[in-house]
């Protein structure tokens, strides 16, 4: 029986080419939105621009760097700006308040890494309280950190009566100087919070690919019940990952809170969506159980890059809203036909296999002393 050899590799070709494409979509899309910005803007690869690029990247990257593991689970949060703002609150009246204690008539005024220990603490006790709500009583983590995001940006608005903390610099006689290198500071180049988001970037990858527990992550994601029959202590993995995620967006308030040398209870606005918009990117399947650190960081380049693009080409803040949301439907339904796709694909070879061909084409099966040639037509 003959084959269209020619027609095979054409078909093989195709499928190899969109497969690569779907996979590599977030470095495609970067490359895209670099080499466009680059021509229609003068200044865009300027120094100058790339520092202030380099830290919006930081501090989306770190906040979809816990993202990420939330949406491995098939999970969400919402209140990724709204816990940055309430964290930024809590730094700011740490430095220009201090703590009063009542009761012995004085006020502590705790060191700037006191500052910082403190409000990753009050950040991972919001993720806790939003994995403990999701587990033990069943609620969807749509509703809890929807929930999550009035209660932080209310508690923000409290913390100084819906005023700002402003000149967060301390003073050295009180010991607490120091607060804006950590969004200004620089080695060797480059910003603290970047290299912040490439050490929890390292350290998220070794989790999710070399620990149980990254392992645990993805089969909540891919089959929660089978999971559970394989021993994995599902609700305290749920809870630890919404865990890592209140402590990176604590890291983010803390960050904008150093950048700006103050700290507003409106802060973080839409935050949460910048950060989904970079795991989905990415390749992380809001269905749970795929994606990746290294595709979600690719994706926060994406989204920083279109952010500070949009700017320097004088692009209105409301056509900005418009262009992010589109890119976020888009990624959303490059993510549905990618998993559609590869099932598709992988049925596709599992019958190829099963039929004796690879790729279409005939393989040799020895019988007895003589080799016959055998050929099964399949279908594209």
């Amino acid at each position: 029986m003959a084959l269209d050899i020619s027609g095979r590799l054409k078909s093989t070709t195709r499928t190899d080419v969109l497969e690569f494409l779907l996979l590599g979509r977030a470095y495609v899309a970067l490359l895209l939105v670099l080499g466009v910005f680059a021509v229609l803007t003068d200044n865009f690869l300027s120094t100058g621009n790339l520092a202030i690029m380099g830290r919006h990247v930081a501090i989306n990257g770190i906040a979809a760097i816990g993202m990420t593991f939330i949406i491995l689970t098939a999970g969400i949060d919402l209140g990724v700006g709204s816990v940055a703002a309430l964290v930024g609150m809590i730094a700011g009246s740490l430095i220009n308040n201090g703590i009063r204690i009542e009761s012995l008539d004085v006020i502590l005024y705790p060191s700037i890494p006191m500052v910082v220990i403190i409000c990753l603490i009050c950040g991972a006790l919001l993720g806790l309280l939003n994995g403990t709500i999701i587990t033990r009583f069943g609620v969807a983590p749509f509703i809890t950190t929807l929930g999550m995001f009035y209660i932080a940006r209310g508690l923000a608005g409290l913390t100084n009566n819906g005023g700002t903390f402003p000149n967060l610099v301390g003073r050295p006689e009180l010991g607490n100087t120091g607060f804006e290198r950590i969004g200004t500071g620089t080695f060797l180049g480059l910003g603290y919070s970047i290299w912040i988001m490439f050490a929890l970037a390292i350290v998220a990858h070794i989790v999710l690919t070399r620990r149980p527990f990254g392992r645990h992550v993805y089969a909540i994601g891919g089959n929660p019940r089978s999971a559970k029959l394989s021993g994995v202590r599902i609700n305290r993995t749920t809870v630890m990952v919404y865990v890592i995620g209140g402590l990176c967006y604590a890291t983010v308030g803390l960050i904008l809170a150093s950048q700006l040398r103050a700290s507003h209870p409106a802060s973080g606005n839409l935050y949460e969506l910048n950060a989904i918009a970079a795991v989905v990117l990415g390749g992380t399947s809001l269905a749970g159980g795929r994606g990746s650190i290294r595709g979600t960081i690719i994706g926060a380049f994406v989204i920083g890059v279109l952010s500070d693009g949009l700017v320097l080409m004088g692009v209105s803040s409301f056509w900005q809203m418009v262009i992010k949301g589109a890119v976020i439907v888009v990624a959303l339904i490059l993510d549905q036909y990618q998993e559609r796709f590869q099932e598709r694909v992988a049925l596709q070879r599992r019958d190829e296999n099963e039929n004796g061909t690879a790729n279409g084409f005939p393989v040799q099966t020895p019988q007895g002393d003589e080799e016959e040639e055998v050929t099964v037509a399949t279908e594209d």
